[in-house]
């Protein structure tokens, strides 16, 4: 089985962090994306998708991220079940994160005019490749070629 989304979307509020009685931190958060109908018009409409981070990815997430500001997600999608204050049964599906990444700013993207969405990605730099350091040319010794293949 294969649990896995992938989203990229605007924050709609400010991400809220709190902490459980053990003090691990936890934030809540939701992205606004897009989705094509599939109707006459071919509009778009707008899913609210409920979003949870756990640990330092809700730290990070609170520190960097501030509402209108786009945001890419990678996580499994996750449904409990709980009763609210009424005593009513309630379910909720939510992204819970396994990866947060920035996608652009909110600066570059109003600015550019580009239906607010912009093509910078801000990710990590690549890590240094090793350096690999060759033989000596003495320790190989030239083949030579009479153009006759094999094959």
């Amino acid at each position: 089985m294969f649990n896995k989304a992938i989203l990229i979307g605007r924050l709609t509020a400010d991400p809220e962090l709190k902490q459980t009685p053990n003090g691990i931190s936890v934030c809540s958060f939701s992205i606004a994306v897009d989705r094509r109908f599939s109707g006459r018009d071919s509009e778009r409409k707008t899913d609210f998708i409920n979003i949870t981070s756990w640990r330092q990815q809700a730290e990070f997430v609170c520190r960097y991220f501030h509402k209108g500001d786009v945001i890419g997600v990678e996580g499994s999608i996750q449904t409990r079940n709980y009763e609210d204050k009424n005593g009513n049964k309630r379910t909720a599906t939510e992204i819970v994160t396994d990866n947060v990444f920035f996608t652009g700013s909110k600066a570059n993207t109003t600015a550019g005019g580009s239906n607010g969405y912009s093509n910078n990605s801000y990710a990590a730099p690549a890590p240094a490749q090793p350096a690999y350091t060759s033989g000596a040319a003495s320790d190989f010794e030239e083949v030579e070629s009479d153009n006759d293949l094999p094959f």
